[in-house]
């Protein structure tokens, strides 16, 4: 039997130091991105943080559409139900996604088909740290951390109860959402309750749905004209949570359901074959995706006087998801079921030194079976231990952490040889508060990721790639090493912030140089009509630079300028595919006593550097707009909104999304909504 250290509850009491609060409160976040109760404007770490109602205006259906508008960050789609974030060019593994500081332990990173198992509607803020936060998470956060907060196990006790409900309709696909949450408090006792419904049909687009540059001349495919076939879908989704507080700490426990069912954009072959007039040789392809989760999670503080807080949590998931090629008739069965926890004490200060310890350990059994199997299932075990410390100097904090990981992949029944890996990341970092509106930020470290197992194991054993099993629902034979090493990284981040009276702006700079870098590489070989994608390992380095600007103009007017750009590129074979191209955006605010409007634009430059086999996309503009409203009566409010969505109808492709050349992004919407609060 598998052996899972867990934490006697005697002794572990305490989570790892998230708190959501109330902006209206005048409290802050205790970020994830240290664990030392600092504001982010405290550390020299790339912190973003949606929160209440900047988050509820940017919210969307994915988390990487909701994310799209940050610095840094882009949305990687693959059909509308299918959204990955992707921080400064990197994508699935190297960012870890988390629910209140937990990994989803989804299928997510495993493939750019597979939806994220969270909901943003639903949190209570994201935060997102961009760059290597391997310290606190492991090595497979080399890219970034995307943390999203909610309410389902309560750190404090509210006041009152709280209800909301919100509805909401999208014209574009006929998207129409239902959301509810309530939270009761009964004594020391909280007990929270969330739900969501989502509805949507094809996805209406400007043009045609594939791309000019693969039609041949006089080739023309009149059914995929202004929508996306085989793009529909619907999403249940609902928690319930109930958390015992008093004024040292709290014990929660919380469950959570998902069922997800969407199609997937239909791919070249299928395509080709109907222009051709012939008949598709599969059906379409949906993924029928349900998830159980469990949480425990306990805090309490000053339990010793060397002790400041002690926090531990527990979670279980049960993931899994079909690929449906046509009535009764699934083709891969994708699961994933996972053990968590993680202990982290925080050290009470001594000698001006203020730190974490923790441990954090992982036990999952994870691949893909049936018709079309071409991941064997595996067992994974991780167990990482990490400490950070930091001091503050009057006008300089320093931060220096270090942690060591052991990763473990045995494939079951010697379907594949096991692989073991030892890794170890540190870092270092300044803050130096130059004088009252000049900060500059200095962050150095080392990282070390273990190869994800389809890197290692997809398609293992093939003689000829005529043999290769076809991931039917990315349309490609993928194929990976189990001889891959371990990749590692050198990091440099740069950053001045300045803030004057109704003026603030930070500019950053960063870049990344990996040695032995893993990269799914088109290769321009096809089986059966679909592209060859392998995984290789090549050095590369990233680099690249964000703006944000934000300007209080007046007590109504502010304005936001915000723009990054980045380069990946591989030290022998060109660009590293997939790279988001240059952007700026500009965003005009107004806000008055019940209302508040809004008008975006955002322009993205050509991507002319897509990779080997990879398609250019064209440059964008895109304008949107919108305005709400707040009709209070006694202790309730109704807000009312409205926004039109890209109101150009321009003709987006997204260079992140492998289907930029089959599935472009929405045309122009019609978003309506009210939302009751209580």
């Amino acid at each position: 039997m598998r052996r899972f250290f867990v934490v006697p509850a005697t002794f572990a009491l305490g989570v790892c130091g998230i708190s959501t609060v109330n902006a209206a409160e005048n409290e802050i976040y205790e970020l994830i991105t240290t664990a030392l109760h600092v504001r982010s404007s405290a550390t020299a770490l790339p912190v973003t943080v949606l929160a209440n109602d900047d988050l509820h205006a940017a919210a969307k259906a994915t988390l990487g559409d909701t994310l799209a508008s940050q610095p840094g960050i882009n949305n990687a789609s693959f059909g509308p139900a299918v959204g990955q974030v992707v921080i400064r060019g990197q994508s699935g593994r190297r960012v870890m996604n988390l629910t209140n500081s937990m990994s989803n332990a989804d299928a997510s990173g495993n493939s750019a088909d597979h939806a994220m198992t969270v909901e943003a509607i639903l949190a209570d803020a994201i935060e997102v740290l961009r760059g290597p936060s391997t310290l606190l998470y492991g090595g497979g956060a080399i890219g970034g951390v995307v943390n999203v907060i909610d309410r389902r196990i309560a750190t404090s006790l509210p006041q009152e109860a709280a209800f909301a409900v919100e509805t909401r309709h999208a014209t574009a696909a006929d998207l129409n959402t239902v959301v509810g949450s309530l939270d009761v408090p009964t004594g020391n006792l909280v007990w929270h309750f969330d739900a969501l419904q989502r509805h949507w049909n094809d996805l209406e687009i400007p043009a045609f749905a594939v791309d000019r540059a693969y039609l041949q001349p006089g080739q023309v495919v009149p059914t995929q004209a202004g929508h996306i076939p085989n793009s529909a879908g619907s999403t249940n989704n609902w928690t319930a949570g109930s958390s015992w507080v008093n004024s040292n700490g709290y014990f929660g426990l919380a469950v959570s359901r998902l069922d997800n069912n969407y199609g997937l954009p239909v791919g070249a072959q299928a395509i080709f074959e109907e222009a051709l007039a012939e008949e598709p040789e599969e059906e379409d392809v949906a993924i029928a995706m349900e998830r159980s989760r469990y949480d425990l999670q306990t805090q309490w503080h000053e339990l010793q006087p060397w002790l400041e807080t002690l926090n531990y949590k527990l979670s279980y998931t049960d993931y899994a998801h079909a690929e449906i090629e046509g009535p009764g008739i699934v083709g891969t069965r994708f699961s994933n079921e996972s053990w968590q926890q993680r202990l982290q004490i925080t050290l009470t200060e001594m000698a001006g030194w203020h730190g974490v310890l923790g441990l954090q350990d992982s036990m999952e059994e994870f691949g893909a079976v049936g018709l079309e199997s071409f991941i064997p299932v595996s067992d994974i075990d991780s167990r990482g231990f990490f400490v950070v410390e930091d001091y503050h100097f009057p006008v300089v904090t320093l931060e220096i952490g270090a942690r060591g990981n052991r990763d473990v992949y045995r494939p079951q029944h010697g379907a594949a040889p096991s692989r073991d890996f030892a890794t170890t990341s540190f870092s270092a970092s300044a803050l130096w508060d130059v004088s009252e509106p000049i900060t500059l930020g200095l962050a150095l470290s080392a990282s070390e990721r273990a190869p994800s197992i389809e890197e290692l194991y997809s398609n293992f054993g093939l003689t000829s790639t005529a043999d290769c099993v076809i991931h039917l629902a990315t349309s490609s034979c993928e194929i990976g090493s189990p001889d891959f090493k371990q990749e590692s990284s050198l990091n440099t981040d740069f950053s001045v912030a300045l803030g004057y009276e109704k003026f603030a702006t930070t500019f950053t700079v960063f870049y990344n140089d990996f040695a032995d870098y893993i990269g799914q590489i088109t290769t321009g070989a096809q089986v059966q009509g679909r592209p060859v994608r392998l995984y290789q390992q090549l050095d590369a380095s990233f680099a690249g630079i964000e703006i944000d600007t934000n300007l209080q103009i007046n007590d109504v007017v502010s304005l936001r300028l915000f723009g990054d750009v980045m380069r990946g590129k591989f030290a022998d074979a060109g660009a590293v595919p997939r790279m988001p191209p240059a952007r700026v955006g500009l965003d005009l605010n107004l806000e008055g006593s019940q209302w508040t409007a809004f008008l975006s634009l955002q322009h993205a430059v050509k991507q002319n550097k897509p990779g080997d086999f990879e398609l250019v996309t064209n440059a964008y503009t895109r304008i949107d707009a919108g305005a709400d409203y707040t009709f209070t009566t006694g202790a309730s409010e109704v807000l009312v909104f409205v926004k039109g969505l890209n109101l150009g109808n321009t003709e987006i492709r997204l260079a992140t999304s492998y289907l930029r050349g089959f599935a472009p992004e929405a045309g122009r919407s019609l978003e309506v909504g009210v939302r009751y609060r209580l």
